[in-house]
């Protein structure tokens, strides 16, 4: 079933619909929504809210993007009212079954550099966090990462670079040499 079928499934309020929906996008949210939020409940929490929403408003659908795009953006607003609301503030370790890999990079182990990169993540500005998951984490294009969150390709593009820079610099001793070239 394409996801147009699962839209028109959705729109008749089929059960299996929302089913397949969980199915096809549940994980890849949840990891979204756990990289933005740090922990596994309020992951859950947003998660939730989120597919809630989308049934609610699939009515509003109109294809302009790709179900992906319009549930991660869902999501998003759904995860920056839970910070909001919450002040979640601490990262909390990358869980394994989220997909996150193994860099395999310098220092004492993986799983550190794994550590630092997350705590370094969690040391950018909102603005510059929700860029590096949605592009580095999960895979977004520009332009669907523009359309997500509603701002023009070219700022999307220069947080990115911003962000691609802070994380260098706090990451540095993780280069060859130190950073040295």
């Amino acid at each position: 079933m394409n996801d147009q079928v699962l839209v028109e499934q959705l729109r008749r309020s089929d059960p299996a619909a929302y089913r397949e929906l969980l199915d096809r996008y549940g994980q890849g949210l949840f990891g979204t929504a756990y990289s933005m939020l740090g922990n596994r409940a309020d992951a859950e929490d947003a998660l939730q809210e989120t597919l809630l929403a989308a049934c609610r408003q699939i009515g509003s659908f109109q294809g302009r993007s790709s179900l992906r795009t319009w549930l991660t953006s869902i999501l998003m607003n759904q995860s920056a009212r839970l910070r909001r609301s919450r002040a979640v503030r601490k990262m909390a370790p990358v869980d394994e079954s989220m997909g996150a890999s193994d860099s395999g990079g310098r220092g004492s182990g993986g799983g550190d550099v794994r550590m630092d990169v997350m705590a370094s993540l969690e040391t950018l500005s909102p603005e510059h966090k929700e860029i590096v998951v949605l592009r580095e984490l999960r895979g977004h294009s520009y332009d669907e990462i523009a359309q997500i969150l509603g701002v023009p390709r070219g700022t999307v593009e220069s947080r990115l670079f911003r962000a691609r820079q802070q994380l260098k610099a706090r990451l540095i001793e993780y280069a060859p040499h130190g950073g040295a070239k």
